[in-house]
Formats: structure tokens, C-alpha cells, sequence
């Protein structure tokens, strides 16, 4: 199994910090080979940072299993001077893999981030970025989100957060995100992995299992027909966190290249990782 969403450090004052010991033994109690580790560079969702270089550092002794990702804020430098490729460079230089956790409290279009998408393209780093109200906002619908689908058809982005997986339903509420509220086919989410080679999802935190939990009979198929475009994570951050999508997969009644798919190979594609650096 390939986690693609996991944190290190210490991102509350309530929370214990995490080790990159503390995460193997998560992993090791749930059969997890490799785990991807989320740096944290922007200051909307959390209250202390995780650097790029942090991850790198933590990363390093436990290069066959961590793999980690590299982050920029968008909003750095004097309007005009940002340029991101040099740093992205030096940052794949020293194993980081992609780009994300995207947490800018910006528009998901803003033409600050293209900036960093662009480079990201030029340099084949697939971005995971968080969907909400506030953070890489957009209306119902996701139309911002899909503008930049098409603006950028070379840059694989890995879509996250409440507001991105809300829309699993055709009828979307702001507030749709709870456990029992109904699922109507035809969901933007559906429309998106099929029409964007470029797009895949994240099933990560509560956004992503409450998304399957609502109407498990429509999750099944969901995650049937979408097989390819999907990606287990659990964004696991905290001593002692629940991580329910575990036992979700662990219960689902999916065929067995699907749950490959899911739980693997569509992220070692996304991710280049060869055969050998399998555990």
C-alpha cells in the first residue's frame, strides 16, 4: 500500500510532534509500504509551519519508504519577481517527488499560483492541492478548478479537501460533507476524472472518507468506475488520529485490480517509482 497523503512535524500547539518514527510504526500497524510526506508552507490551516527542507531532513534515512513532496507559497517575493523553477529545481535535486500540500488561501485560479503551476508542469511535479471555502476557493461546480485543468493539461493535480469532494454529488450544498446525506449520480467529480487525463483524487481525511461513507452502494461504483484516477491516503498527522478509510478498504467488496489500483499502482505511476524501490 502507497499513502499519498501524510504530515510530519508539528502543525497544532495541542499536538504531539510527529516523528518520522512515529509515522513507520502507523504505517507498520497498517500494512503500509511507503507513505508520501506533506510539507506545509502556507499559514491559512495550521498554526505552525513544516518546511520543505524539514521533510527533506526526515525524510532522508527512510528514503524507501518516505517520499517526499516540496512546497512554495504562491504569495512569496515582490509582486512581479516570483519565480519558483530554481528552488523546484534544487528541491527534485534532493528527492522530493511533487508539489503539495497547496494550502494558499487563494482563488484555485489565481494567476499567483498559475505561476507556480506552470513551473510545476515544466518540471513534471504532480501537485496535491486542498479544496475548501477559503482555501484555493471556487463556486459550486468547481468552474475555477476545471480552468485550470485546461490551462495546464501536462500537470498531473491530485484534488483534496471538503470542497472538492462535496461535489461526488450532483446536488451540492456548501455544507455537504457529513456521513448519511444522499449522493445523486452525475457528480462533478465523476465528470472530471473522466474528461482530464491530468486529474486524479486524493481519498485521504474526513473530506475524502465522508464522501464514500455517505451511500456505500454508490461509493462501491464510484470507486469501480474511477479506478484509475484514484488514490488511498489517510493525511495522518497526529498520535492516535483515526484513520477510518483503513477499515473502509479493508470491508469494501471491490474487485481485486481495483483495489490494487487504488491502494497502489495508480500511485506509483503518478510518482515514477520503479519496481525496485518496492518494499
Amino acid at each position: 500500500m502507497i499513502d499519498i497523503h501524510t504530515h510530519l512535524g508539528r502543525l497544532s500547539c495541542k499536538d504531539r510532534y510527529m516523528t518520522a518514527g512515529g509515522l513507520l510504526r502507523f504505517m507498520d500497524r497498517n500494512c503500509i509500504d511507503k507513505a508520501v510526506v506533506l510539507p506545509i508552507e502556507n499559514p491559512e490551516e495550521t498554526e505552525l509551519y513544516v518546511t520543505t527542507e524539514h521533510v527533506l531532513k526526515s525524510c532522508r534515512k527512510y528514503h524507501d519508504r518516505l517520499i517526499p513532496f516540496c512546497n512554495i507559497d504562491p504569495r512569496r517575493s515582490y509582486p512581479g519577481r516570483f519565480n519558483p523553477e530554481p528552488l523546484l529545481k534544487e528541491y527534485i535535486e534532493k528527492g522530493c517527488r511533487g508539489f503539495g500540500e497547496n494550502l494558499a488561501g487563494l482563488p484555485v485560479d489565481s494567476p499567483l499560483t498559475d505561476i507556480l503551476y506552470n513551473a510545476c508542469e515544466k518540471l513534471h511535479l504532480p501537485v496535491l492541492l486542498h479544496l475548501d471555502n477559503w482555501i484555493n476557493r471556487d463556486r459550486l461546480g468547481l468552474p475555477g478548478f476545471e480552468k485550470v485543468l485546461k490551462r495546464h493539461p501536462r500537470l498531473i493535480f491530485i484534488g483534496h479537501g471538503p470542497a472538492f469532494w462535496r461535489e461526488i454529488s450532483a446536488r451540492v450544498k456548501r455544507t455537504d460533507t457529513a456521513p448519511g446525506q444522499k449522493v445523486f449520480p452525475g457528480g462533478k467529480i465523476d465528470y472530471l476524472l473522466k474528461k482530464y487525463p491530468n486529474l486524479y483524487a486524493d481519498l485521504s481525511a474526513a473530506s475524502g472518507y465522508n464522501a464514500l461513507n455517505r451511500d456505500r452502494t454508490f461509493a462501491y461504483r464510484f470507486l469501480e468506475r474511477n479506478r484509475h484516477k484514484l488514490l488511498f491516503g489517510t493525511d495522518y498527522l497526529s498520535y492516535g488520529q483515526k484513520t477510518p478509510i483503513i477499515q473502509f478498504f479493508k470491508e469494501a467488496p471491490l474487485k481485486k485490480n481495483t483495489y490494487k489500483m487504488i491502494v497502489e499502482k495508480n500511485a506509483q505511476k503518478i510518482l515514477k517509482l520503479k519496481m525496485e524501490e518496492r518494499i
